[in-house]
C-alpha cells in the first residue's frame, strides 16, 4: 500500500525522516470498515489496514493459530525420509549427534532436537562449531569425530545445505546426515539421507520465511504423526510446550512474522511465560524481567545473552541452557552468558568508539558517508556484526566492519539498508578478485579479505552504491500508523493494539505520534537512555524513553528542546516499576511543531 502524504507536515524530523500517513484514502476506508463491522477502536482498526488486513481478514489475523497456519510437512521435499530416519533412530535407540550453529536459531533448534529425543530415552550429543577456529557450518574434521565418538545419525540444522563435503565426509565414515537447513542454496548435493530446507530450489512448500527451528518443528511434527502411524505404545512428548523455543528463534533470526511464523510466535511467547524451559525461566532472571515476556524481551534481552556465549565465550553455552533439565545448572549457565554479554557490551562500545574517531576523521568535509569499510587490529570477530548494525543504524548506509589478523587477512561483516543488495555486491566484489571469499543475502553478509585489498574494496564499494545510498538518503522516512494524546495512552489500548501482534520483521511495531506535547522533563538512565516526561495541553502527563539516544541527532534534539512544544514518535509500551504498570511511549523520533 503506498504512503500518501506527510503526517503533521513533518518533512525533516529529528532522525532526518519524513513522516509519512501508513494509510492512503483506501487504507483509511478500509480501516473504518473495520472498526465498523467489528466494533475495534480507531487505533487497532489503522494499524491492521497500515498491514493490508481487511475486514474479511481481520478476526483471522489477530488469532493467529497452528490449526489455520501450519503448513503441511508433506509439502516439504525430502520430509518423509528425514522424518522416517529420525523415527528409526527413535526405535532403534541409536546414537545421535546434532551440529548446530552458533546462533539464537542454531542454539534453539539444537535444543528442540536434543529435548524431544531425550523423552525417548536418548541423550544426544550437541556440536557447535567455534565461531573463530572452524567457522561457520560443518566440517570434515568435526563430522569424523562425532562418527568416532559413535553417533549413528547426524542432525545438522540451521547449517548444513550447503557443506556437501563435510556431509560427504561423515557418511564415508559410516553416519547418516540430515540436514534441516533454512538458508539459500546455491545448487543441491545428495550426500545427505534427507535435506529438508524449504529455501531449496526443488522445494514447493512456500514456507521460505521459516527459521530453522521452525523447520526442525515441522520435522518433529511429522516424526510425531509417523510415531502414531506405526502405534508406537509409548506417550509421545507434547511438541506445544517446545514452542517458546520456536518463538526465541523466529524472533531473533528476523524472520518475517508471516504465515505460520506468526502462530509460532503468540502461542510460544504463551508458553515462555509460563517457565516451563529453566533455561529461559534463568535467562528472565538474570535479565531482571519483571514482566510478562513479548517480542522485545526475546530480540532485545534475552536473545543478545545467549549470542553471547557464541561472539566471545563457549558457543554451545546456549543450545545447553536451553535443553538443560537442571535448575542450578540452568542458574549457572545463565549467570555466565550475562557476564559474557556485559563483557561483549563493553568490547562493543570500545570498538564503537575507535570507529566512529575513525570515521570522523575521515568526513570531516562531509555529512555523512555514503559506505563505510573500517577495519581494526584489535576488533574482535565476535562483535564485528553488531558493530556493523550500530553503525548502519548511525549512519543509514552499508557497513562493512573487518577484524584484522597478525598474518594481514580480515574477516569481516556487513550489514546494509533497505535497497541496497549487500550479498550481490560481495559475490561480485569476489569475483573481481578483491576479496578472497564471501556470501550473504541482501541486508548481511560476510568476508574475507586482505589487508592490502581494503581500500581498493572501499573505493569501489563506495563507487557502486553511492549514487543508490544518496537517493535513499532523501527519501529516508517513517510510517504512522496513527496518533494519540497522553490523556488516551493506558493499559487497556496497550493491550488492544498487542492484538495485532506479535511483532516484529513483516509486521512491524505500531508507531504512534503523541502531537504537540511539552517535554517538560528529560533526564539520562543506565547507559545511553533517555528519560523523558511530556504533558498534553490538558497537563496530563506521561513517561517515555530513547534507547540509545545520548550523542544521537535525536538526543540532541530532545536536550535542546526541553521545555518545548514537539511531535514524539514512538511505539506504545508497559513500564513495570515498583508493583506498578504504566503506559510509556518508546521514542525513536521527534519533531519540531510548525
Amino acid at each position: 500500500m503506498q504512503l500518501s502524504r506527510y503526517f503533521l507536515n513533518v518533512e525533516s524530523s529529528a532522525c532526518g525522516q519524513a513522516w509519512l500517513d501508513a494509510l492512503d484514502l483506501q487504507g483509511i476506508n478500509n480501516a473504518r470498515a473495520i472498526s465498523q463491522k467489528f466494533g475495534f477502536p480507531d487505533q487497532l482498526a489503522r494499524v491492521l489496514s497500515a498491514r493490508n488486513v481487511d475486514e474479511t481478514e481481520a478476526v483471522a489475523f489477530i488469532n493467529p493459530t497452528l490449526r489455520t497456519l501450519m503448513p503441511d510437512p508433506e509439502s516439504f521435499r525430502d520430509m518423509q525420509c528425514a522424518a522416517e530416519r529420525i523415527v528409526k533412530a527413535l526405535l532403534n535407540q541409536e546414537q545421535v549427534a546434532v551440529f548446530g550453529d552458533y546462533d539464537v536459531d542454531g542454539a534453539c533448534a539444537s535444543a528442540l532436537i536434543a529435548r524431544f529425543f531425550r523423552y525417548f530415552g536418548i541423550e544426544v550429543k550437541i556440536y557447535i562449531p567455534d565461531r573463530i577456529v572452524e567457522g561457520y557450518g560443518p566440517n570434515e574434521q568435526a563430522m569424523r569425530m562425532l562418527v568416532q565418538e559413535g553417533a549413528r545419525l547426524i542432525i545438522t540444522v540451521d547449517c548444513g545445505a550447503n557443506s556437501p563435503d563435510a556431509v560427504k565426509a561423515a557418511r564415508l565414515a559410516g553416519a547418516d546426515v540430515v540436514i534441516l537447513d533454512h538458508h539459500q542454496m546455491s545448487e543441491i548435493h545428495q550426500e545427505a539421507v534427507a535435506l529438508v530446507n524449504p529455501n531449496r530450489p526443488d522445494d514447493f512448500s512456500e514456507q521460505g520465511h521459516l527459521c530453522a527451528a521452525g523447520v526442525v518443528f515441522v520435522t518433529l511434527a511429522w516424526v510425531h504423526h509417523l510415531l502414531r502411524k506405526k502405534q508406537f505404545e509409548g506417550k509421545l512428548p507434547d511438541l506445544l510446550s517446545m514452542l517458546d523455543l520456536v518463538a526465541l528463534a523466529t524472533i531473533c533470526d528476523v524472520v518475517p512474522l508471516q504465515g505460520v511464523n506468526r502462530a509460532f510466535v503468540a502461542k510460544g511467547l504463551q508458553v515462555a511465560r509460563s517457565m516451563h524451559n529453566l533455561g529461559i525461566a534463568a535467562l528472565t532472571k538474570v535479565a531482571r524481567i519483571g514482566e510478562p515476556l513479548n517480542s522485545f524481551h526475546l530480540g532485545f534481552l534475552l536473545g543478545p545473552r545467549i549470542n553471547a556465549g557464541g561472539r566471545i565465550g563457549d558457543q554451545a553455552l546456549g543450545a545447553r541452557l536451553l535443553s538443560c533439565e537442571n535448575k542450578d545448572e540452568a542458574d549457572r549457565i545463565a549467570e555466565q552468558l550475562d557476564r559474557l554479554n556485559q563483557e561483549r557490551q563493553e568490547m562493543e562500545n570500545i570498538q564503537l568508539a575507535q570507529a566512529e574517531s575513525y570515521i570522523a576523521s575521515l568526513y570531516k568535509d562531509q555529512e555523512t558517508p555514503l559506505s563505510l569499510v573500517i577495519s581494526h587490529q584489535e576488533w574482535h570477530p565476535g562483535i564485528i556484526g553488531i558493530l556493523a548494525s550500530r553503525l548502519k543504524e548511525r549512519f543509514f548506509c552499508p557497513v562493512f566492519a573487518i577484524a584484522l589478523k597478525e598474518d594481514g587477512s580480515g574477516v569481516g561483516s556487513g550489514r546494509s539498508i533497505n535497497g541496497i543488495n549487500l550479498g550481490a555486491l560481495v559475490r561480485e566484489a569476489v569475483t573481481l578478485d578483491f576479496l578472497e571469499k564471501g556470501g550473504g543475502h541482501s541486508m548481511a553478509a560476510g568476508i574475507t579479505i586482505q589487508s592490502a585489498k581494503i581500500e581498493t574494496f572501499r573505493k569501489w564499494l563506495e563507487e557502486k552504491v553511492s549514487v543508490m545510498v544518496s537517493q535513499l538518503h532523501a527519501k529516508k522516512s517513517l510510517s504512522i500508523d496513527g496518533s494519540l494524546s497522553a490523556s488516551g495512552v493506558n493499559q487497556a489500548l496497550f493491550e488492544l493494539l498487542e492484538k495485532a501482534g506479535p511483532f516484529g520483521t513483516g509486521n512491524a511495531t505500531p508507531v504512534f505520534v503523541l502531537p504537540s506535547h511539552r517535554l517538560i522533563n528529560l533526564s539520562e538512565v543506565g547507559k545511553g537512555h533517555l528519560r523523558l516526561i511530556v504533558s498534553n495541553v490538558e497537563g496530563k502527563k506521561l513517561q517515555g524513553i530513547a534507547f540509545r539516544a545520548v550523542g544521537t541527532a535525536l538526543g540532541d534534539f530532545l536536550s535542546k528542546n526541553i521545555g518545548e512544544m514537539i511531535h514524539l514518535a514512538g511505539h506504545l509500551s508497559l513500564n513495570y516499576w515498583n508493583g506498578m504498570i504504566n503506559p510509556q511511549l518508546r521514542v525513536i523520533d521527534a519533531a519540531a511543531v510548525v
